[in-house]
């Protein structure tokens, strides 16, 4: 079920132009304190590799712990499955411990705060902008060491988070039961009826916030104001075409919900699931984009802090970038990747053509946006 992040997945709009082109108990303690040939390293306060003495040093560190915790990572969300088997692949010696799939961005730091001290408690984080801004305090800094290939309005200075995948909002839809929507209006029509989803609640749900965001950018409005966009669904809810149904490749296998309002590599995702039980096609409306991206943090409180270091690593690097990649999501690196010849071409080649003009929420836009949305979307579309 594809309802992983209950948060904001905004930057800002610098980058999105930029990147457009393109559990278990552990074994180890919560001390901490990691062991290399270099001598004693406090991995918990290590901030790049160099603490280290290089990527051997973290790799040593992080086996002697044995195991990374992660948390509200779902195998079927951007390909994170095959990201979860590669690094395995690569450390057998560290086990994988896999907690609560689809838990929120909130819920990633509530678990933290809550096992805070115990060996379960997540190591790592993957987040929207809104929670990775409100709990920059559970975060520890690192910079990995392709920092600098990282656009700058993507990460935070001194690494307590960092953009890693994300994409633009589009529209998933049978082309069996519906017709092509080339526009919002489109939807309005009998044609749709009973037949438009969104990927949860735009108060809490990054994805339907985007959602809502693509709806006002598209409807006279601005990442400044959201208010068209909920006018908008307001409509769609009056014309009896909006369906309260949480996406997932079973409600559209079955009919619940043949039209999709979700990340583009979502939507993708979808289509590869329902392959051979349903034609599925993915459209990114003409006129303005909205993209958004998501983020990694380590906890400041890891009880496996080398082996969380070390997930970062891996995450940043040409494997793990191109796997987001074939997920259909758009790898934080792409731009530095295709320049150096690293990228996967055709998958590269094969992401949905995107908009010319695409805008993303800056902080204070996505926090006034859900401020509005709290006053505002209840009502519209009850």
């Amino acid at each position: 079920m594809l309802t992983k992040r209950l948060a904001l997945a905004g930057t800002a709009v610098a980058a999105a132009l930029a990147l457009g082109l393109a559990g278990c108990s552990a074994d180890a303690s919560a001390s901490g304190g990691s062991s290399t040939d270099g001598g004693s390293v406090d991995a918990a306060t290590a901030t790049n590799l160099d603490a280290f003495g290089g990527l051997e040093g973290l790799e040593e560190a992080a086996k002697a712990e044995g195991a990374l915790n992660v948390i509200a990572l779902p195998r079927d969300w951007a390909n994170y499955g095959a990201v979860l088997d590669a690094f395995a692949e690569k450390y057998p010696e560290i086990t994988i411990n896999e907690a609560t799939p689809d838990a929120s961005s909130a819920e990633e730091i509530q678990a933290a705060e809550n096992l805070a001290g115990q060996d379960t408690a997540p190591d790592v984080f993957d987040v929207g902008a809104a929670v990775a801004l409100a709990s920059t305090d559970q975060f520890a800094p690192y910079q990995v060491a392709t920092w600098d290939e990282i656009p700058e309005a993507l990460k935070e200075q001194s690494g307590l988070w960092t953009g890693d995948y994300g994409g633009y909002m589009a529209i998933g839809y049978d082309p069996d039961a519906v017709p092509e929507p080339k526009s919002l209006d489109d939807l309005l029509g009998a044609d749709y009826k009973g037949k438009v989803a969104i990927n949860g609640d735009p108060t809490q749900a990054g994805a339907a916030f985007a959602a809502v965001g693509l709806a006002a950018v598209q409807n006279g409005g601005s990442v400044d104001d959201f208010q068209p966009g909920i006018d908008f669904f307001g409509e769609l809810q009056k014309a009896g075409n909006f369906v309260k149904i949480d996406p997932t490749p079973a409600t559209i296998a079955s009919g619940e919900t043949p039209v999709v309002f979700d990340w583009d590599y979502l939507n993708v995702g979808y289509g590869k699931d329902l392959e051979g039980q349903r034609n599925w096609k993915v459209t990114i409306l003409p006129g303005t984009g909205y993209a958004g991206y998501y983020n990694q943090a380590v906890n400041v409180d890891a009880p496996h802090p080398a082996a969380a270091r070390l997930w970062q690593e891996f995450l940043y690097s040409d494997d793990a970038q191109n796997l987001w990649l074939a997920g259909g999501a758009r790898p934080v690196r792409a731009e530095a990747m295709a320049e150096a010849g690293t990228i996967d071409e055709d998958l590269f080649k094969a992401l949905p053509t995107v908009p010319g003009d695409t805008v993303v929420p800056d902080a204070d836009q996505a926090e006034a946006a859900s401020t509005l949305l709290g006053e505002k979307w209840a009502s519209a579309v009850q």
